[in-house]
């Protein structure tokens, strides 16, 4: 009798063993991260690089908005990929680096597990059920200092997906690194004009919820790459109110990276622009074009020519673009200081 107690303490020791090993372990079959729950909340494992999409898909850090976090409408077809392949989902873009993505997306996995809320809808589910399109649209925000100004990262993508991955987490993430605040935009697939209307919607929603967000509407910046920068040089051109905005003002500063899009005006927003000289799919004549019209209209521009990063190179890290991002941001600090 004392033997078979004994051995029944023994297999009730194992079995607490595994179920332990098993709550802080990723499931590679079912691609289901699991969670512990530590002094009263739950703290969600990181990804790894050797994770595949559909662990990011069922992470629960994500739960009930994971399909806004990737490229397309419908992703299914990439959820074996792994992370380390993540180039795979931004095709349009350069220098991808999987450890970036994975740093940007464990960045959100803390804050939910710090019990802040990372994904914003601006659109009522009536509006949702009214235009399909806008199924995905929201806004994830990267937390800077309370009631700091905030920016709205825009990827790009071609207006074909949204290449948030490579192209809008990691410049969030290192905007707010500065103690500003940023949010990066799941707009619309297929028009430039629905996407640049989500924009304006999602200036709106920051501006009517500025004191619950904790961010200051004054000196607000727009930042795109690509088709994202067409959205921020819309606005920039034409103001939130063109798009079905409202009576907003204009942005203090608009960051636009690597687009053709050449429209300009005397009250153009004050405008960071950059490019690399190789990029094979937005003109670097084009651009400078634009850049000198700009100054001869009266804009302040800061141009920054690049030569061999390419279309898309989102933060350049590793290319002579590295660190582009620190110095939009010290544009756009300046003419906070220059309007104040």
């Amino acid at each position: 009798m004392l033997i078979m107690s004994r051995l029944l303490f023994i297999l009730i020791l194992l079995l607490m063993s595994c179920m332990k090993n098993d709550a802080v372990a990723s499931d590679s079959d079912t691609g289901e991260i699991l969670h512990e729950e530590r002094s009263g909340h739950e703290e969600y494992l990181h990804l790894t690089t050797s994770d595949s999409v559909r662990h990011l898909v069922n992470h629960p850090a994500f739960q009930g908005f994971a399909q806004s976090l990737l490229s397309w409408d419908d992703n299914t077809s990439y959820y074996d990929t792994p992370l380390t392949n993540v180039r795979a989902l931004v095709p349009y873009h350069s220098h991808v680096n999987p450890d970036i993505v994975v740093d940007a997306l464990n960045r959100m996995i803390d804050d939910v597990s710090a019990g802040n809320t990372v994904f914003y809808e601006f659109y009522t589910k009536q509006q949702k059920q009214a235009a399909p399109g806008k199924a995905y649209a929201g806004l994830f925000f990267f937390r800077g200092k309370p009631g700091a100004p905030f920016a709205i990262v825009c990827p790009g993508g071609g207006f074909s997906y949204v290449g948030s991955l490579h192209e809008g987490f990691p410049i969030a993430q290192r905007i707010s690194e500065s103690g500003l605040n940023a949010f990066v935009i799941r707009y619309q697939i297929g028009s430039e004009q629905e996407a640049t209307e989500d924009l304006a919607a999602a200036i709106a929603y920051v501006f009517r919820h500025a004191e619950t967000l904790g961010v200051s509407t004054k000196d607000y910046a727009v930042w795109g790459g690509s088709a994202g920068a067409r959205m921020a040089g819309n606005i920039a051109l034409n103001g939130a109110s063109a798009y079905g905005g409202g009576n907003l003002p204009k942005p203090a500063t608009a960051v636009i990276a690597y687009t053709g899009q050449s429209t300009y005006s005397s009250d153009f927003s004050p405008a960071f622009i950059t490019v690399a000289a190789n990029d094979g799919i937005a003109n670097v004549n084009t651009v400078e074009r634009r850049v000198e019209n700009l100054k001869h209209a009266g804009v302040d521009v800061e141009y920054r020519r690049y030569e061999r990063a390419g279309h898309g190179f989102g933060l350049g890290t590793g290319t002579d673009a590295e660190g582009w991002v620190d110095l939009a941001v010290q544009f756009w600090q300046r003419h906070m200081v220059e309007r104040n």
